[in-house]
């Protein structure tokens, strides 16, 4: 695994990289603040991937080891045992995999790839690598065989030659079945590339081999020259074999079945079209699909199964893809939701010349793996325990959450497993191999996953596991489209008006928040209890920025809502401006769209079961014509009982236990009046925001986006009215100015302050006095690089927080930066972070009427806390340290000016406090608290699609992870701990098994040469007899894992030794049982001469005619 080392990083640089203009005083508090994080503490390594393989393009299994692998046309495997291991690796060409060998029971596997090079992978280690590659270099590489127990992999061709591989040396032999000698002589035409190999069950002397064009040879191996050809009109698509090697069946592209006696290869014994349609007059059936892949398995005791993809009938055009199952007189299809890539039958013997007893089918699909129980009726499925569902519907954010309350995955379970697929197979998973990690990261995780459907699932991510938990669908709050007619009343998307933007989420409280693209928030809480809710509570929000077309240049405002005054409380909204409901809106062609919502909520009742429940569903309304901007931002906070959201237009702060609107203002008036409004004149093109300059719509791969920050990205919808509010340096005194030009209005559009991020906490909001105690308060990022503050007045807990208003004051701005503002937190003045005011969990749905809810809050009266704090800000370009109530910038750090940062968390590590950020540029950086010291600074991944960007997220303790394809989640770790127990953790592949017994001979087949026939490859191949290759075909090239191998072997002595005590018992054993058989014979020796003895002198005497 490839690592990243940062120690290089000198903490001497670090002042002047920073450009710090911190304060004198601010230098002096920073003295007694001391940190614990270095950067011995940091290293990057990538640790697992979860989800289902992108863009799959082969299987493979170990019936011994029960261990699946899957190959990719990107050229990943992705390997799979018992739930919980999972295995990533890379081949570095990135070519597509075409085939999947094991060397069953060995803890090996061979690829074969488009690029023409076959792989060895040493599976005995936690982390596979290669051990050799053999690259060929004058054929195309078609199709591989590697017989069960041996060392020989024949390799096909395009041009029709088998190449033998000793999979030991990976080298080639000298022997090579050329096509013009498989192949009849009369022939004249090339019989295609090689499609098939496989030895005959009972002799492995014979080699099958099928060819495109519909020739299928049996080669004598011993003799060098073909015993049979079969010879068909079709082409060949799979060929699959009896277990007793008398038959062998063929899977043509005209959707034909034709089963062949090895005897007798004139015409094939029967010709079947499984799903033709058989014509009145006797005729040949109508031709149909190819068979991609047929497979036959035998039973003791029943009929045999035969197992087939693909040959549906032409007229079934709009059928999804089927697998058939084919059993005794029965004929079971089975529909798949998407396309099949392969399928493989799971049998109890990995030996090919016994019954072969299959049990299940898994069956490999683009987009999902599907594994069906063969010894139940109706063929039920397995359920799945990988995380391979993340795609179900596409992602569109997520957020991780490490070190969760304890209590949270055991409480999300309860509820989920009650959501599990009905009618599954009641037997356990097939794929049972491998075992667990053994580390010691145990604290609790979750990931939560918002997608396009409006479905949002929490997954339990703790010990580089991924399972699911449980599934929230928020599109039942909302009514459904019946018809093409009835569609949403929204135009702002065409496609999944539910879709989630963004979420928040109190693990504490467990109260739950969405916003979703059709400007609709909704909040939940968590109840063990089903209940039935008759009406969905709702709040409609009437959010619109609106500006005077004043030509003067003071810039009047035009204040829409009215602003309430500091120091005075507001109260619901009703006071101040009425929302008008829903029924009063205007959507008629008449005049614009004016008071309407872009969802309806659904007006029945509500059936809720355990778990997540609606507590308000929160809507924004169209006005004037235009419909709401998208949600840029949004918090929850339970101890306070307010959800706040923001987007283009300014933000509205909802309390949600009295299920009012405490304020909705636009951006602007979150200034205090005395601050200057007006800018001086300058270009346009000077004031423009950094990143704003490309306007194309999120989801797509072009240079232009990806030079984009994510705070004008989530812009990128209709604006109503242009507004001009341009950033400026808290140093400078620069003021705005209204410009109502019509050469600055497309930069007007493009500048528009947006709200980017909320914190909600206990606080200073203004500049007061040191010795007052903090109090709540709302901190509000936004796009411009703004940081404003708004004052709360809580009502005191009980009935009076139900019925008394929450007081709202905005206070003004604190703080500026360059670049949107992507987070703050907030440090007591020992350096400690200051947790967020919650509050504890409790049953909603309780009958105890006088139930007490618990309440967690911060230490707001410890002396650290009460002297003061310091508020730590970062944006897209900079990260500012400022001490509170002074409001004074103590430090200050440029993180880039060439990229921007796209997401930035502070986060706890190894007893310290840092902030990480994620780079456009690819870098994932480090910088300590309070000072801002550079401790990582690693170029890892470029930004190349903006699924990275949109779901990349940072955790404590040194996690984070992203979506790496629309179906796979890459985590990563940028800590130098895990880094070091990474191999602990890791969960192992390989584990000592013992090879099942070859089957009983028998008496009779053993006298009569009836069982199966062995080959000594060895001294067919091998160097001494067929000589040595040609050195032009393939070269080979030694594996970096051959080092990493014997690291391996060296480390792993308890995995020997176990190997060598199962070997040792079962030497032991064969040799008891030749003792055994020794004495039998021994015995029957004995009893044969005595017998014969007595007949000799019973006989001795007489004459032959007295006999």
């Amino acid at each position: 695994m490839k690592k990243f080392n940062i120690r290089k990083v000198l903490d001497g640089l670090t002042a002047a990289s920073s450009s710090s203009a911190s304060a004198q005083s601010g230098n002096k508090e920073n003295d007694a603040i001391p940190e614990s994080l270095q950067s011995e503490h940091f290293q990057l390594c990538k640790t697992v991937r979860h989800g289902f393989p992108h863009q799959p393009s082969s299987m493979a299994f170990d019936p011994v080891q029960k261990i699946l692998a899957i190959g990719t046309q990107s050229g990943a495997l992705r390997l799979f045992g018992r739930a919980g291991v999972e295995c990533y690796c890379q081949h570095e060409s990135e070519a597509a995999v075409i085939q999947l060998q094991f060397l069953v029971n060995e803890g090996a596997l061979v690829s074969a790839l488009t690029d023409d090079s076959i792989h060895l992978w040493n599976l005995r280690q936690k982390q596979p690598a290669i051990l050799h590659t053999l690259k060929f270099s004058k054929e195309r590489i078609t199709f591989c065989h590697l017989p069960f127990q041996s060392k020989w992999l024949y390799v096909g061709t395009e041009r029709g030659n088998i190449y033998i591989v000793n999979v030991e040396s990976f080298t080639l032999s000298g022997y090579v079945i050329m096509w013009n000698k498989a192949i009849e002589l009369s022939t004249k035409t090339h019989p295609g590339p090689v499609v098939h190999i496989s030895d005959n069950p009972m002799d492995e002397g014979k080699l099958l081999i099928g060819y495109e064009c519909g020739i299928v040879v049996l080669w004598d191996l011993k003799c060098k020259k073909a015993d049979c050809r079969y010879n068909y009109d079709e082409a060949i698509h799979s060929v699959a074999w009896h277990h007793e090697g008398k038959q062998f069946i063929c899977s043509h592209s005209d959707g034909t079945l034709t089963t062949w006696n090895v005897r007798a290869p004139a015409k094939p014994v029967q010709t079947i079209t499984p799903h033709g349609k058989q014509s009145k007059d006797g005729k040949k059936p109508e031709p149909c699909k190819p068979i991609l892949k047929v497979e036959y398995k035998t039973t003791r005791a029943g009929d045999p199964f035969m197992v087939l993809s693909g040959g549906l009938s032409y007229d079934t055009l709009g059928r999804r893809s089927c697998l058939t199952v084919m059993h005794g007189k029965s004929t079971t299809v089975l529909e798949m939701d998407y396309p099949i890539v392969d399928f493989l039958t799971l049998c109890e013997t990995p030996y090919p010349n016994d019954f072969q007893e299959p049990y299940a089918v898994v069956v490999l699909l683009e987009k999902d793996l599907v594994v069906i129980d063969l010894g139940q009726i109706g063929y039920p499925v397995f359920e799945n325990p990988y995380p391979l569902s993340i795609h179900e519907s596409p992602v569109t954010c997520c957020e991780y959450f490490a070190d969760c309350p304890a209590e949270l995955i055991p409480a999300l379970y309860s509820v989920g497993c009650r959501q599990k697929r009905q009618g599954c197979s009641k037997k356990e998973w097939p794929i049972s191999g491998g075992n667990w990690g053994q580390g010691t990261h145990s604290y609790p995780e979750i990931l939560v996953t918002g997608h396009a459907d409006g479905s949002v699932k929490f997954w339990d991510a703790s010990a580089l596991m991924l399972q699911v938990l449980y599934k929230l669908k928020t599109a039942k709050v909302f009514e459904r489209a019946r018809g093409k007619e009835e569609k949403p009343s929204t135009d702002i998307v065409d496609e999944d008006p539910f879709a989630i933007q963004t979420l928040s989420w109190c693990p504490e409280s467990r109260i739950f928040c969405v916003a979703g693209v059709s400007a609709h928030v909704i909040i939940y809480r968590f109840s063990k209890q089903e209940v039935t809710t008759e009406v969905i509570p709702l709040l409609e929000v009437r959010l619109q920025c609106e500006l005077n077309d004043v030509g003067s240049p003071d810039g009047a405002v035009e204040q829409t809502p009215t602003l309430p005054t500091p120091g005075t409380t507001s109260s619901s909204p009703q006071e101040s401006e009425p929302t008008p409901p829903t029924s009063t809106g205007s959507n008629s062609s008449d005049g614009p769209r004016d008071n309407v919502p872009c969802l309806k909520v659904r007006s029945t009742a509500l059936n809720q079961s355990s778990g997540y429940q609606v507590e308000l569903v929160v809507q924004l309304l169209w006005v004037s014509g235009e419909p709401p901007q998208p949600i840029t931002s949004l918090a929850v906070n339970s101890a306070y009982g307010l959800v706040v959201f923001g987007n283009s237009n300014g933000l509205a702060v909802v309390d949600y236990l009295q299920k009012t609107l405490l304020l909705h203002m636009g951006t602007l008036e979150l200034y205090s009046p005395t601050e200057p409004y007006l800018r001086q004149p300058c270009s346009p093109r000077k004031t423009q925001p950094s990143g704003a300059g490309c306007e194309t719509n999120e989801g797509t791969n072009t240079t232009e986006e990806r030079c984009k920050s994510p705070t004008s990205a989530k812009m990128s919808r209709k604006i109503s009215s242009p507004t001009t509010e341009h950033k400026t340096d808290m140093d400078t005194n620069n003021v705005f100015a209204r410009s109502r030009n019509s050469s600055v209005t497309s930069i007007d559009r493009e500048s528009r302050e947006a709200i980017s991020s909320f914190q909600l906490c206990d606080s200073f909001p203004r500049k007061t006095d040191p010795a007052s105690a903090p109090g709540p308060s709302l901190w509000v990022g936004t796009s411009q690089g703004a940081v404003l503050a708004v004052s709360l007045s809580m009502p005191p807990d009980g009935d009076q927080r139900l019925q008394e208003p929450v007081g709202v004051s905005p206070c003004g701005t604190l703080v500026r930066l360059k670049g949107g503002v992507l987070t703050m937190a907030f440090l007591d003045t020992s350096g400690a972070l200051i947790p967020r005011p919650c509050e504890l969990w409790f049953e909603p749905n309780a009958t105890n009427q006088d139930r007490e809810r618990p309440k967690r809050r911060p230490p707001a009266s410890s002396p650290a806390n009460s002297e003061g704090q310091y508020a730590v800000v970062c944006s897209e370009k900079q990260a500012k340290v400022v001490s509170l109530p002074s409001q004074a910038c103590v430090h200050k750090h440029n993180i880039t000016d060439a990229s921007f940062v796209l997401r930035a968390e502070v986060v706890q590590l190894a007893g310290g406090l840092c902030i990480v950020c994620f780079c456009a540029n690819g870098h994932i950086m480090a910088l300590s608290l309070p000072s801002l010291r550079p401790l990582l600074d690693v170029n890892y991944l470029p930004l190349t699609d903006m699924r990275i960007a949109r779901t990349f997220c940072f955790s404590n303790l040194g996690q984070a992870l992203y979506m790496n394809s629309s179906m796979e989640i890459q985590r990563i770790t940028y800590s130098q701990e895990t880094c070091d127990n990474l191999q602990e953790m890791l969960s192992e592949l390989f584990t000592p098994v013992e090879t099942p017994e070859a089957p009983n001979r028998g008496f009779f087949k053993g006298l009569f040469g009836g069982g199966a026939q062995s080959l000594d490859r060895e001294d067919l191949f091998g160097e001494t007899t067929a000589g040595k290759a040609s050195s032009s075909l393939a070269q080979h090239i030694p594996g970096p894992g051959g080092m990493e191998g014997m690291k391996g072997a060296a480390s792993g002595v308890v995995g020997d030794l176990a190997r060598a005590r199962i070997a040792l018992d079962e030497r032991g054993q064969k040799l008891g049982e030749l003792e055994d058989r020794t004495a039998a014979m021994m015995a029957s020796a004995d009893s044969f001469s005595k017998h014969a003895h007595g007949i000799m002198l019973k006989y001795k005497d007489k004459k032959w005619y007295q006999l």
